[in-house]
């Protein structure tokens, strides 16, 4: 490559723009105009990507919605009902509060669709929860948090599937069916580790919660947990489009939250939109940046020439996936998620698509290993994150991922290798793919 070129100096000034922290979507946007300026093309070009990219999707409004539905479910009482609810059902087994941190976040992925929102919420929580008394230590619950945080992006509703669909062209309700076993498998995986893990380290039983109980607990806690009902259930029988869905899905997230449970004041549910306001823009200018750039790189004709590089290598469509799966484990440790998806992921879809591999497959395979990517050594998001909130090394907290991260990459082969086990749910509801 000419490091003297347009597209070299408009990869280093985002790469150096984003050193100084300027966020990813305006340092894109930088590059993308200086290439704009020294190729003499039009720099109208820029805004006019920009535009297109934020404002003629109708699918993309279903991220701020599906992140104020998770606002709206929040609160405190919500939260308190769903882990009562949590605690019933696996409280009892060995390692009983650890097994209920995996629960949770399988419960509260169809409230937020996000790893770092799951981790500083619920997580947070959890983590005062398990090292109260000193039952665990903070760097297991700590480790813990920030894995099991992973399960939710999977699971619908997930907002980096709603990246993928936005840039595949696939369909939003079959990617989300589609993460559903995966995510399960993820969450079985580690509550399988967690079971070993007690019996070898003694890890405190939990209170059984008696069976008399159940009912009510269950009353209590079923209003929340049938929003990953109604939202399921109102896409594939073809009522409202993904779009309408959050839309419905926030609403009903807002009516049990200030008319069932009461547990959402007006001043709460005004800071909820703040909230969901500030991550939505944050989200827009990111995915405008990387429509940008996604211009210049097709320009390049970057998509075509590695296509035709990787078909002169006689690559088999399994070849094709762990080389996707070593380089998304490897970017998912240092970029941003919905970046891999809005910039790298459209460089890689045109061969896996000429080499026969389904879309929604693909997509699964490439968010579970972005997602992967954010618990893994040295720079994943979610470990800082944890670091921050547990007040504990960074040497600390990996003694304990690296356990979970080597079950979680068998996953990963799973889903990797057997297609069918993530394209089942779909074909049953439809798909043809």
């Amino acid at each position: 490559m000419n490091l003297t070129s347009p597209f070299s100096l408009a990869l280093a000034t985002i790469v150096g723009l984003s050193l100084f922290g300027v966020p990813v979507g305006y340092a894109m946007i930088g590059g993308s105009v200086l290439y704009l300026y020294l190729k003499g093309m039009d720099m109208g070009a820029a805004a006019e990507q920009l535009l297109n990219g934020t404002y003629s999707s109708f699918l993309l409004l279903a991220i701020p919605l599906f992140i104020l539905a998770a606002a709206f479910m929040s609160s405190g009482s919500v939260l308190d009902r769903l882990l009562r609810f949590c605690n019933a059902i696996v409280g009892r087994f060995p390692g009983g509060l650890a097994q209920v941190n995996v629960l949770q976040s399988i419960v509260f992925a169809s409230m937020s669709g996000s790893a770092l929102a799951d981790a500083a919420g619920s997580g947070k929580l959890m983590q005062a929860m398990m090292t109260k008394d000193g039952r665990y230590t903070r760097s297991f619950a700590a480790a813990l948090s920030a894995v099991s945080a992973v399960i939710g992006p999977i699971l619908p509703p997930s907002i980096p599937l709603v990246l993928y669909a936005l840039v595949s062209g696939t369909s939003i309700g079959f990617l989300f069916i589609a993460g559903v076993l995966p995510g399960l498998l993820l969450g079985a995986v580690q509550m399988v580790l967690i079971h070993a893990l007690a019996k070898r380290r003694g890890f405190p039983l939990e209170e059984p919660v008696p069976l008399r109980e159940m009912p009510r607990i269950t009353r209590d806690a079923f209003p929340a947990l049938m929003l990953p009902v109604i939202l399921l259930g109102c896409l594939y029988s073809g009522i409202t489009t993904p779009t309408e869905a959050a839309g419905l899905a926030a609403a009903y997230a807002l009516l049990i939250s200030t008319v069932l449970y009461r547990s959402l004041r007006w001043g709460e549910v005004y800071r909820a939109l703040a909230t969901s306001a500030r991550v939505s823009v944050s989200i827009g200018v990111l995915i405008a940046g990387a429509m940008v750039f996604n211009y210049v790189i097709t320009s390049e004709n970057i998509p075509r020439t590695l296509s035709t590089m990787l078909s002169g290598l006689d690559m088999s469509p399994v070849g094709f996936l762990l080389l996707v799966n070593l380089l998304l484990l490897v970017l998912g440790a240092f970029l941003e998620g919905s970046t891999i998806i809005l910039v790298i992921l459209p460089v890689l879809l045109p061969t896996a698509v000429a080499l026969g591999i389904d879309p929604v497959h693909f997509g699964v395979v490439c968010v579970l290993n972005i997602m992967l990517g954010l618990v893994t050594p040295p720079y994943g998001l979610l470990l800082f994150m944890m670091t921050r909130i547990a007040g504990i090394t960074m040497r600390e907290l990996l003694a304990d991922v690296v356990p979970f991260l080597a079950v979680m990459l068998a996953a990963l082969a799973v889903v990797t290798l057997w297609p069918g086990f993530v394209l089942w749910l779909p074909r049953l509801s439809g798909y043809t793919g």
